[in-house]
């Protein structure tokens, strides 16, 4: 059977995935996972935030709790103090896709060497001219 013929155009499937594709780019994005994993072990105040992910700046770091914030994977509560104490926490779905993300860690940890060999076999069979040296 042709592909024409099964039914499923290109806008049905991207009507499909879009949202899904949305969710996971947010989620995945380089300072969002950092932050999730900063704030896995309980509420953390802004600085410590700041000080335990490299290379982030300040502004990126707001507008990523912001987002995580809107998304429902993160609280504020901000604590009647002088100066006022903010700290971030992450919400029930946060946790869960933390375990996710812990998984995935250590799939990747397990699978590191065998990707490692197989990038260099590939790159051995298929672009000679890189390993020749």
């Amino acid at each position: 059977m042709s592909r024409g013929n099964t039914g499923v155009t290109a806008q049905v499937v991207n009507a499909h995935a879009c949202p899904v594709r949305e969710v996971l780019d947010r989620v995945s994005g380089k300072w969002s996972v950092q932050i999730l994993v900063a704030a896995a072990h309980g509420p953390i105040r802004f600085t410590e935030l700041e000080r335990s992910i490299e290379g982030i700046s300040r502004r990126m770091l707001t507008l990523t709790l912001r987002n995580l914030e809107r998304d429902g994977l993160v609280t504020r509560t901000v604590h009647p103090t002088v100066p006022p104490k903010v700290e971030y926490e992450l919400t029930p779905v946060a946790r869960e896709l933390h375990e996710t993300l812990l998984r995935l860690t250590d799939w990747a940890e397990r699978n590191r060497q065998y990707i490692a060999e197989s990038r260099a076999a590939y790159d051995t069979e298929h672009r000679p001219e890189l390993t020749d040296g």
